[in-house]
């Protein structure tokens, strides 16, 4: 593979900001390392996120979250290499979660939206999500009308 990146840039009045499309085969180390670098420079910040692995507390960077989700009391913010626990209520992790990356799928789980594989609108209604890693979940009925509503945001940009 050729390591240039190939980059146009079109001046059109209707886009007040910037708007940046990435075409590529597959979502490769180079493609993501475009993504932070373009993050990293557009002066949108958003806190580190922090996670409990045993005795240690670690910062996770937001673009690493998969997903973040209640299981019995337990708050846990899953990355894809490991899951950490949280002192923090779910509503307060959102808080500080990047919007445009994290939708509430649930009343008990956020996901990173850049981190699904795809979606799987059924029949009867529901929608599965199939995450990068692997790892599946499901949109809670009550939500199914606003994810969709954010897939065809999404379809038409």
């Amino acid at each position: 593979m050729n390591k240039m990146v190939d980059i146009e840039v079109i001046l059109d009045e209707k886009y007040a900001d910037p708007k940046i499309t990435i075409h590529t085969k597959t979502r490769s180390k180079i493609v993501e390392d475009i993504i932070d670098a373009i993050e990293n420079t557009s002066g949108t910040e958003f806190p580190m996120v922090p996670g409990i692995s045993g005795e240690k507390v670690e910062l996770l960077s937001q673009r690493d979250i998969v997903r973040v989700y209640t299981s019995g009391r337990k708050l846990i913010i899953q990355t894809d290499q490991n899951s950490y626990f949280s002192t923090k209520t779910l509503s307060k992790v959102e808080e500080i979660l990047n919007p445009d990356r994290f939708i509430r799928i649930s009343q008990s789980e956020i996901i990173n939206i850049r981190k699904v594989k795809n979606f799987e609108i059924k029949l009867a209604g529901t929608i599965g999500i199939v995450f990068e890693n692997g790892e599946q979940t499901w949109v809670s009925r009550s939500r199914v009308k606003n994810i969709k509503a954010i897939l065809k945001k999404y379809n038409e940009t």
